[in-house]
């Protein structure tokens, strides 16, 4: 197809697509819409920015459409995520559709959450940790629920949710429509998908064997420095550079710290992570879209999901905990074909961590430290003391969800972090 208006899909939803100036499809819509009109189940990698959203809502409404009595869940592994996606199928089922859909994430009110889900609604995004809340609450109903679209499977996993999903299943029925998205494809998501979906159909917009390339218009340099050196250092970077500026810090506290910092020596700028309400969040992420603050400094909570054409500039501040995230931290910028800048702070305690990410960006090179990629590269079988995790939930253990769930496997109590 070359056009919308070529698909087999309902006419007020090909109308809702006009209204929103969806004309063309993208490469990833191109190839996942007219399978997913098909009914047939399928697992995509793309990368964030390339059209994903659309790619699943079109055939998932189409679906709603033609079944009155069926729903849909999206499961996204952040807040930011889940709004960006209800925003699009906010917008496309606006006009006349009739079709309602609801945000189900941590740091909203139960109350309005419940009231919306009460009111018929039929497609429902949420964040892993507040649907299990809900489910147990018995304040949702996925009996009916035909349509299940796992978003950024890869970093559910990273963030621990791997119970959280496989505990939302059992409440699914067995047939239905099931569209997994995932940038990577690790052995634990491969088995989700064999266990989950049926028959699947592949669609890969980049070669699957380098999910991990960066952009070709994404300059990277890095800075050797002193841990009491990395301040003075990013003053200088901020003032040597033009444009919109995200800054990662691999700390909430550090984060903070600073914000404080820049805001005394009269720099502006506004910070985020998973410790505020969603809602400031919100408010921050648009200031920073609206370009009514130049700096947004951060954790790796924006790391993903976060599409903003206009950011010209990525500072790691601190190296990220886990490689993977290098690339997802420097993919914020030289986004659809912009140029972009990326530079990162190296302390001579970095060695390590700065070698497994390049490990991760040319999969030939061998590490220089024995066993030192792996260390950092399995971020999500250990918890946040260092402890080892039984990711099958056979022990007590930490992780970033947001439920305390008593039934447990085997009986045990199991207790859970907010969602980032």
């Amino acid at each position: 197809m070359t056009k919308f208006s070529d698909l087999d899909i309902p006419e007020p939803l090909l109308n809702s697509l006009n209204a929103n100036e969806f004309i063309n499809p993208t490469e990833i819509q191109e190839k996942t819409i007219p399978l997913g009109l098909q009914g047939k189940d399928i697992i995509g990698s793309a990368q964030t920015g390339t059209g994903k959203t659309l790619a699943f809502l079109i055939p998932t409404i189409k679906n709603l459409l033609e079944n009155k009595d069926s729903k849909a869940i999206i499961i996204e592994p952040t807040r930011e995520l889940a709004q960006q996606v209800l925003d699009v199928a906010i917008s496309l089922c606006k006009h006349g559709l009739g079709i309602r859909s609801t945000l189900l994430i941590g740091g909203e009110s139960h109350f309005f959450q419940i009231k919306n889900l009460k009111n018929n609604t039929r497609i429902v995004i949420g964040t892993p940790g507040r649907i299990i809340d809900h489910l147990d609450r018995k304040t949702l109903d996925l009996s009916n629920c035909h349509t299940l679209i796992l978003d950024e499977t890869d970093r559910m996993f990273d963030m621990g949710f791997y119970i959280q999903l496989e505990s939302i299943f059992k409440y699914l029925p067995s047939e239905r429509q099931t569209l997994m998205f995932s940038a990577t494809f690790p052995k634990e998501v491969e088995a989700m998908a064999a266990k989950q979906l049926k028959n699947p159909e592949r669609v890969f917009v980049q070669p699957p064997q380098d999910p991990n390339a960066l952009s070709k218009d994404l300059i990277q340099t890095t800075v050797n420095v002193k841990e009491e050196e990395k301040y003075d250092e990013l003053l200088k970077q901020i003032n040597e550079r033009e444009g919109s500026i995200i800054v990662f810090v691999k700390t909430k506290k550090g984060v903070d710290a600073l914000s404080r910092k820049l805001l005394r020596d009269k720099i502006r700028c506004c910070s985020i992570h998973g410790d505020l309400h969603q809602r400031t969040r919100e408010k921050i992420i648009d200031k920073f879209r609206n370009k009514k603050s130049r700096i947004l400094i951060g954790t790796d909570v924006i790391a993903r999901g976060l599409d903003i054409p206009h950011v010209m500039h990525v500072i790691n501040y601190d190296v990220p905990l886990a490689p993977e995230d290098y690339v997802h931290r420097v993919g914020r910028t030289a986004r659809n074909g912009a140029s972009g800048c990326a530079v990162t702070f190296l302390t001579p305690n970095d060695d390590k961590s700065w070698d497994a990410i390049q490990c991760i960006l040319d999969p030939s090179k061998k590490s220089k430290f024995n066993g030192g990629r792996k260390r950092f590269s399995d971020r999500r079988d250990f918890n946040k003391f260092g402890n080892r995790v039984n990711k099958f939930g056979n022990k007590r253990f930490r992780s970033r969800g947001g439920f305390g769930d008593k039934r447990g496997f085997g009986g045990r109590k199991r207790s859970f972090k907010k969602d980032i």
